[in-house]
């Protein structure tokens, strides 16, 4: 990954980390499938004019949208309802910390499914470190509640894992403009959405919501769906599915910066040894400079012996 694919990782997840905190905002007012079809629907409202504008415009033939539909239904419909669902259950630290298992399904699944994504063990341990990292940044003290929502947690984990299929069958759209891809994925999930959501929540019997869920709503789709899944087609495009999904384990740390810098929440010793594990396993799965080091170890035994 060059540097402007690095930077391109944090800025999703900056972007992608805001649904934890906006779901948990809305969920208080509203039903998940409500919120699920919020989310999709306001995207691809969002984004078709600007497709528009922007001179591009959906394909037509039948085969690009059954692709849309498949990865609507890998990437948003699972995912988005079982995270919104788990999250009435469970916290938003341990949700984050079972969503960010993704990069370790996705090095398996691509493992078994793709023929230049191969487990390595550089990759594996540095996602491993970088789990560690995200455990001990959000705070060892919310494992405390594995086993207690067990249904809630499963549906995270389910979620990890439909990710790390989409991050495989996303590969698939290489050939298109980002915009054209999230436009796309979102559009049709919202017409998978919207019957389902007519016949469970039956939306329009249920209380207007309150200024704040609305807010929440609208960062959820343009922020979290909109911005982040153009961010996201274009780095899977780039990198493939297992460099793109490290994105979770970026989240948490982003939060907590922007919580620093922002709010001037204060960073305890903690956060700061969970974020140089993260780093530290970003480095492993990278390569490079690990690869320095040998070299520059290795070269005054090489010189000597010539």
């Amino acid at each position: 990954m060059a540097i402007a694919d690095w930077l391109l990782l944090i800025a999703l997840s900056v972007v992608w980390g805001g649904s934890f905190f906006f779901s948990k905002v809305a969920v208080a007012e509203l039903p998940p499938l409500t919120i699920v079809l919020a989310r999709v629907g306001l995207a691809a409202a969002a984004l078709l004019p600007v497709l528009r504008l922007a001179g591009q415009a959906l394909p037509r033939d039948r085969g690009t949208w059954a692709a849309f539909f498949g990865m609507g239904i890998l990437n948003n419909l699972i995912p988005f309802c079982l995270i919104v669902w788990g999250q009435t259950r469970i916290g938003s630290g341990l949700a984050a910390i079972l969503n960010a298992t993704t990069p370790l399904f996705t090095v398996l699944v691509a493992h078994v499914l793709t023929a230049d994504e191969k487990l390595t063990p550089k990759r594996l341990a540095g996602v491993l470190l970088g789990l560690a990292g995200v455990v001990v940044l959000i705070g060892p003290q919310v494992l405390g509640g594995l086993g207690g929502e067990v249904t809630a947690q499963v549906a995270i984990l389910g979620a990890a894992l439909s990710y790390a299929f989409a991050g495989i069958f996303g590969r698939r759209f290489r050939g298109l403009p980002p915009m054209v891809t999230a436009t796309g994925q979102v559009s049709a999930t919202s017409l998978m959405m919207l019957p389902v959501v007519c016949l469970v929540d039956r939306p329009w019997t249920l209380p207007m919501p309150s200024g704040t869920t609305w807010l929440s709503l609208i960062g959820l789709a343009l922020l979290s769906t909109s911005l982040a899944y153009v961010l996201y087609f274009k780095l899977l495009a780039r990198v493939g599915a297992t460099n793109t999904v490290l994105v979770t384990l970026l989240i948490p740390p982003s939060a907590m910066l922007l919580g620093h810098l922002v709010l001037g929440e204060v960073l305890g010793g903690r956060a700061w040894m969970g974020m140089a594990l993260i780093a530290l396993g970003l480095v492993a799965i990278d390569g490079r400079l690990f690869a320095k080091l040998r070299r520059a170890v290795g070269s005054p035994g090489q010189a000597t012996s010539s």
